[in-house]
């Protein structure tokens, strides 16, 4: 932490560019990260995170898993809940939890953005700052009303970034209200319902502080029963009276009456009323709970489930050439799709979104989206191959349109035997693949090139239906075990699994379970062969990386998708599938550290150890990772490397790379939805901390909507900034309950050797409606609360964990209700 003392100048042209990302406003503290500043403390991602599982565990007791006995609430009670345990109990043993932790985190770093982003951070209708608070119910109540269109329209990436606002700002009304000191013990029974009027609201004019010139204010409200919150910084500046939010970035706390109001944290200095931080933490997560009932209520199980990812099922997404050239391919796609299928039938695992996308030239789409699988075979079938030649295709703007319709985590089949027409794409379906974190196994994967000595991949005892799919001219092959049997490329049953072939495509399904050690791959083809070797394992893990903020009045991790060239980033590892009920901590596995790997020539960049941060059991792992090491832009893998309970070898692989992008591009919009008619204005910011650069900007919308920009070239020095406007033109013929999504790119000048960076952006296009959109939930049974941690005392009502865990505690029923699953399906 900086002293408050050392002048600006004094802390180096790095951090003083990293400091404009700060807020002036405070709240909660938005993530893990902000522990090191107040340890103890409660932040927005335990709020978010503990209200989904105490919701989850209410689905699972009210909805009993089909062909499965119940849940049992006596099952769970004086237990460590965890989200891969209670996945593993309703939906069976090996149900792996990941793209349900996976949503959730999508909904924790949204929610955390809002103390970061430029067009949240310094609005106080967004955290009910400056007894903001009528207003601030408004927008509320608009962001859960646009989490819902956005849920029904299946865009669930805008709807979790919309729905991750909502709860930011409900759990904010807590910690920085007086709704605590007023001695409420519930959630305030009218801040979800726009109908009802908040009332009993401090006016303008009503003093509602006394001076404290200490860090600690217990005792500085005044004597009274009205609502009230407090001011933060200068705009809107501190009417005479009022109280402040309070902390020692608060510029309003030093003027009369000094002091503060603000529960963020358990630190005096950042929160004046830090003695009242756990009540205020306990009455955000009851309030959240019933955010997330709402959603159920109004979505359905179903709908609601899709939000946030609740089945270990994934999509099935095919991406098709129907040029003259591809019918053995078509062939080859129908066939795997139902061997995929056919593989997790009646499981938990059978698919439960198809998509299909076909394209030839000049064409493309149109995109088939469905929840029957009936449905999706009848469209598979009626796909033949057209004439036409076979080079080249539009595929990467198919495969575009794939990934928009695809859920995250997902896998994507892309069958082709051309190049694409639209290369000029490769850039930004690469870094909307990352984005969507999925993985796409053709054409966009790299090739293998298999020369002399053979390919190797290790197998260790947690993966199971181990697969190594081989494309290309390929003449001949083998794989070898660890025991020395090889297996040639005849197709039926062999030593080590069966073999099918597809024209170019060769498929071999090992045998489970398979053998465990090191295997090797040997191919001969013309030109360069790909090779994939994937499998099932319930031990996986996500991550993302983020910029520590460790001064300023939100000390925390800002999110970021990609790391940036030559700034200090932290990488941060959720292992998933650790399995930890009933078993003890030293037969866990565990993972020591992580390599960066090269892409494509795979050569070792550098390997950095993974520091456990909080209890073992939430598989959280942190490393950080040298500007020495990402000073060069481009691609690169991650690898886990660790060990089993039983020491032996364990490896994971991220299925898709990542990429060191060589600027900060932060691209943001007006909180709310655009209105058909409407001009937005968009805020752009580029930043570099490596090098000089000089950059052409472009930008691209859907058609019929128009985009201009007041920024088109800049040129940075290293460790400056530059600041744009967009302005955003919505079509009077825009459809309601659609989105829009607006695409930057930062590109080198000429020739220039930097790899474009993009920023993605997805608005929702709504007509105004009146405030009647959220009616209150029809469930009439309450939530249970979860979870333990020891710097919070057990209650009747509540008992608190971090981020994936919790103790389930006493039930207390209420009028809420509520529902959430976990989801995942962990591939290397």
């Amino acid at each position: 932490m900086f002293p408050t003392d050392v002048p600006l100048a004094h802390l180096g042209s790095s951090v003083l560019l990293l400091l404009q990302l700060l807020p002036p406003t405070s709240a909660f503290f938005p993530n893990i990260w902000s522990l090191l500043a107040a340890p103890g403390s409660i932040t927005h991602q335990d709020l978010t995170e503990e209200a989904a599982l105490n919701v989850t565990l209410q689905l699972f007791l009210e909805q009993p898993p089909p062909g499965r006995p119940p849940l049992h609430l006596e099952d769970f009670l004086g237990c460590t809940l965890l989200a891969d345990d209670l996945f593993a109990s309703y939906f069976g043993p090996g149900s792996p939890s990941r793209r349900f932790r996976a949503a959730l985190g999508e909904v924790s770093r949204a929610n955390a953005a809002q103390d970061f982003l430029p067009t949240s951070r310094n609005d106080p209708d967004l955290h009910f700052d400056a007894e903001r608070l009528g207003q601030g119910r408004t927008r509320l109540v608009g962001a859960l009303r646009e989490t819902l269109v956005a849920a029904r329209a299946l865009d669930h990436t805008l709807a979790r970034q919309r729905l991750g606002a909502a709860l930011h700002a409900l759990q904010d009304f807590y910690s920085h209200s007086n709704w605590v000191e007023l001695g409420q013990q519930q959630p305030h029974p009218h801040l979800l319902w726009p109908r009802q009027e908040l009332g009993n609201l401090a006016q303008e004019g009503d003093p509602t502080c006394s001076d404290c010139e200490e860090l600690s204010c217990p005792g500085n409200l005044l004597g009274f029963t009205l609502l009230t919150s407090g001011y933060f910084g200068i705009h809107p500046s501190k009417p005479l009276g009022k109280c402040s939010h309070g902390g020692r970035f608060d510029q309003s706390s030093s003027q009369p009456p000094r002091g503060g109001i603000n529960k963020d944290s358990t630190a005096p200095g950042f929160s004046p009323h830090h003695m009242l931080h756990l009540q205020a933490a306990k009455l955000a997560l009851l309030a959240s709970i019933q955010a997330f009932s709402l959603l159920r209520s109004r979505l359905g199980d179903s709908g609601f489930s899709r939000l946030l990812d609740i089945t270990p099922a994934s999509s099935l997404s095919f991406v098709l050439d129907t040029t003259g050239s591809m019918g053995e391919e078509i062939n080859a796609a129908k066939i795997q799709a139902r061997h995929i299928v056919e593989q997790r039938r009646g499981s938990p695992m059978e698919p439960i979104h198809y998509v299909l996308v076909p394209f030839h030239d000049p064409g493309f789409g149109p995109v088939f989206t469905t929840s029957d699988p009936d449905s999706f075979w009848q469209q598979l079938n009626e796909i033949h191959a057209l004439g036409g030649g076979d080079e080249p295709e539009m595929c990467l703007s198919a495969l575009e349109l794939a990934l928009l319709h695809t859920p995250p985590l997902s896998d994507i089949f892309v069958f082709t035997d051309a190049s694409p027409k639209d290369a000029f794409l490769t850039s930004r379906v690469e870094a909307l693949t990352q984005e969507r974190r999925c993985r796409v196994t053709l054409p966009l994967e790299p090739p293998v090139v298999v020369p002399e000595r053979p390919l190797v991949f290790i197998v260790d005892g947690l993966l199971q239906r181990v697969s190594v799919r081989i494309h290309g001219e390929v003449s001949s092959f083998w794989i070898r075990n660890p025991a020395g049997i090889s297996q040639g490329p005849e197709e039926g049953q062999g030593s080590l699994g069966h073999t099918r072939r597809f024209g170019q495509f060769w498929m071999v399904s090992i045998n489970d379970p398979p053998q465990t050690g090191t295997w090797e791959i040997q191919v001969t083809a013309e030109g360069n062969p790909r090779v994939r070797v994937q499998a099932q394992t319930s031990l996986d893990f996500l991550f993302h990386f983020g910029i520590p903020m460790e001064d300023g009045p939100h000390p925390g991790l800002y999110p970021l998708t990609q790391p940036i060239a030559g700034l200090q980033t932290q990488l941060l590892v959720e292992v998933t599938g650790l399995g930890l009920r009933g078993r003890p901590e030293d037969s866990l596995p565990h993972f020591s550290h992580v390599i960066l790997r090269g892409v494509p020539e795979g050569a070792e960049l550098g390997q950095v150890p993974l520091e456990p941060r909080g209890a073992p059991e939430q598989g959280l792992l942190v490393a950080s990772l040298p500007p020495t090491l990402l000073s060069t832009a481009g691609p690169f893998s991650l690898e886990l490397i660790g060990q089993d309970g039983e020491g032996r070898d364990l490896h994971r692989a991220s299925p898709q790379p990542c990429t060191v992008v060589p600027v900060l591009l932060e691209l943001s919009g007006p909180q709310g939805f655009l209105a058909p008619g409407s001009k937005a204005p968009l805020t752009l910011r580029i930043a570099s901390f490596s090098s000089p650069q000089d950059l052409n900007l472009r930008t691209s919308v859907n058609s019929s909507f128009s985009l201009t920009s007041n920024l088109s070239r800049v040129r940075l020095e290293q460790n400056e900034s530059a600041w744009g406007r967009l302005w955003l033109e919505v079509p009077e013929s825009a459809a309601s309950h659609s989105v829009v999504m607006v695409t930057v790119t930062a590109l080198g000048r000429e020739a220039s050797p930097v790899p474009p960076t993009h920023a993605f952006l997805r608005l929702l296009v709504l007509a105004p409606a009146p405030q009647d959109q959220l009616a209150a939930p029809v469930h009439s049974s309450g939530p249970i609360f979860t979870s333990v941690s020891p710097t919070l005392r057990p209650s009747p009502l509540v008992t608190w964990g971090r981020a994936g865990r919790g103790l389930a505690g006493n039930p207390w029923w209420g009028t809420v209700g509520g529902v959430l699953l976990l989801l995942g399906l962990a591939s290397w």
